[in-house]
């Protein structure tokens, strides 16, 4: 039995955290690099394990690191080493054992879990690729770039893979194949761009077969509006029996031309939002682009 096993077989609903770069921004962290907040591995380390233990006092059963966008590549372009950006990269992975080791030390009744994030190719390149998955890359290509970090990733020890924000299923089919290389469970969401299909047009029961096929311990779809979960999670679990992980977006919608969020967030219903997802198949809930820990905690109260 893997961790996700062990979390998905409770009565109570398995929290994950929320958006990592909203709340370092919240405390005045400057994340304009193309690393994102992978770059405050780097500048400020202490306070992205702040962030990482403010969601785990919201509630949160697995925090992801800060390494979505995180390369060996993209350290380099900083004009760091080799040697150093092999380093920060696994340290995505000691920062937040860190801070849950710390946690679970203060609440030794909670074991959180630490999911390595592994983000899309199109997340290293920084010019919205990663939501659609357009990158004129085949699987072989795909699995060559991806390996290098799950191979520093895996090293540094955390719980599981957490190989999120899929855009397509050559993609999907590409980390496939390194899941069976290591010996870590992982699971891997998409993003969709509608209540069927993932963003680069697959039904999403043909692309959570791919990756079942391959070992994934748990599937689901993560950065995506809330409005689409709820179907996608149906036919999800008509398409395997893994457990089933969903983290939406806040809510509200990014203005490409104004470079603002426009919406409104959640905030104040995400019972309503966490119940209909468990009812369609859920079993682990959290939150993407612009959630908080006081969202968080409102999906650990709706869960409970």
């Amino acid at each position: 039995m893997t961790a996700i096993d062990s979390w998905a077989d409770r009565d109570r609903l398995v929290v994950l955290d929320g958006a990592l770069a909203t709340e370092l921004e919240r405390h005045g962290a400057d994340l304009s690099s193309a690393l994102w907040s992978a770059a405050l591995l780097r500048d400020d380390p202490a306070l992205v394990a702040r962030v990482h233990r403010d969601y785990l006092e919201a509630g949160a059963d697995v925090i992801i690191t800060a390494s979505y966008q995180a390369t060996v590549d993209g350290f380099r372009r900083l004009g760091l080493g080799v040697e150093e950006a092999e380093r920060l990269l696994a340290s995505a992975v000691a920062v937040a054992r860190g801070a849950r080791d710390a946690y679970a030390q203060q609440h030794p009744d909670r074991r959180p879990l630490v999911a390595a994030s592994v983000g899309p190719y199109g997340a290293a390149q920084s010019d919205g690729s990663e939501y659609r998955g357009d990158y004129g890359l085949d699987v072989i290509a795909l699995r060559a770039f991806h390996r290098a970090r799950l191979r520093l990733l895996v090293e540094a020890g955390p719980d599981l893979l957490a190989c999120e924000t899929i855009p397509s299923v050559v993609e999907a089919e590409a980390l496939g194949g390194l899941i069976e290389e290591v010996d870590l469970p992982a699971w891997v969401t998409f993003s969709a761009r509608d209540g069927a299909r993932i963003s680069d047009g697959t039904p999403v029961a043909a692309a959570v077969r791919v990756v079942a096929d391959h070992g994934a311990v748990a599937v689901g779809i993560n950065c995506t509006p809330l409005e689409h979960i709820a179907p996608l999670v149906e036919q999800i679990t008509a398409a395997t029996e893994l457990p089933v992980v969903v983290y939406p977006n806040s809510g509200e919608v990014w203005d490409a031309v104004g470079r603002r969020w426009t919406g409104r967030s959640a905030r104040g219903s995400w019972d309503t939002w966490v119940r209909r997802w468990q009812d369609a198949g859920a079993s682990l809930v959290g939150g993407c682009c612009r959630t908080t820990p006081d969202d968080i905690a409102e999906i650990a109260a709706a869960g409970t």
